[in-house]
């Protein structure tokens, strides 16, 4: 059952990344994360508010926020920390790359995440795991070069290393997942940091954007970028219902989850027409697969 509600937050995932591609072209990214960020935080709000006044109908619907602990709050206060840093980077990679350059540096995070297990969890590599690893640093690399021929060097190119860091935070926040989910409820974690992010958002565009918007890209508003907070909700709801679940493993629920960069993918290849796309499929199913075979070794 788990599984099947990993495919469902890929599915969703893959969705939001293309409204944030369609609202991020021409566009000031802060503001945009910032309202798509409002969006979803209107939700979370209503559940912990209604949570608050009326339990037992919101237990009834199964969308109840129990109250937390200082120490509760803190740790949730960390993730909402480390996902909206992995989101300023990575709405500022995608606005300047093509989405079809981004999608396999997002699929390679199951990788950094097991990596990131083995370091904090001392667990060693099967054979499985070995090849997987291998087939997507092989695949990765080939990738990498496809960019040379749209004028990015991966080695230069500062939208590349925003999307990396990005990349690289979301695989930290996965490990977090793991540690903060089993021990505090999932509609609380989603819902609290979806506020704090809010607030930390507001900060940031308050102090960074507005004081200067006039020297930069003007903001326009698309109906595209609530639905950025509306989709990001929907599968953070299925995937963090996934991992609450004792018997889910954290490698295969990555892996399936990142699949959802095919979306994106599709997309690009059929209404951005993006150079290069066969070239970037092939690679990008070479590294879906070392992926799988990652997923396949840590059960």
């Amino acid at each position: 059952m788990w599984g099947v509600l990993g495919i469902f937050s890929a599915v969703l995932l893959g969705i939001y990344d293309v409204f944030k591609k369609t609202s991020l072209n021409n566009n000031a990214v802060l503001p945009v994360l910032f309202f798509s960020i409002l969006s979803s935080a209107f939700i979370f709000a209503v559940a912990i508010i209604g949570s608050a006044l009326a339990p037992n109908v919101f237990q009834s619907l199964h969308l109840y926020v129990p109250p937390l602990t200082t120490w509760e709050h803190i740790r949730i206060f960390i993730k909402a920390l480390i996902v909206l840093s992995s989101w300023i980077l990575a709405f500022f990679a995608i606005k300047h790359l093509p989405l079809s350059m981004v999608s396999p540096i997002r699929a390679t995070a199951p990788l950094w995440t097991l990596l990131g297990a083995l370091l904090l969890f001392h667990e060693k590599l099967n054979a499985l795991q070995w090849a997987g690893l291998i087939t997507t640093l092989f695949f990765f690399f080939l990738f990498s070069t496809t960019g040379k021929r749209e004028g990015i060097r991966f080695s230069r190119n500062k939208w590349i290393f925003l999307i990396i860091g990005a990349t690289l935070l979301g695989s930290a926040s996965s490990l977090y997942d793991k540690y903060i989910i089993r021990a505090i409820d999932r509609l609380a974690v989603q819902s609290w940091t979806g506020i704090y992010q809010l607030a930390l958002m507001l900060g940031v565009t308050g102090l960074l954007w507005y004081p200067s918007r006039k020297k930069h890209t003007p903001f326009q508003w698309k109906w595209t970028i609530p639905l950025i907070g509306l989709f990001l909700t929907l599968s953070d709801f299925f995937y963090f219902y996934a991992l609450s679940n004792p018997e889910s493993l954290i490698a295969i629920l990555s892996g399936i989850r990142r699949s959802g960069v095919v979306i994106p993918f599709i997309f690009a290849a059929l209404f951005l027409k993006e150079k290069n796309v066969k070239q970037k499929g092939i690679y990008l199913v070479g590294i879906i697969f070392g992926v799988t075979l990652m997923a396949l070794g840590s059960r």
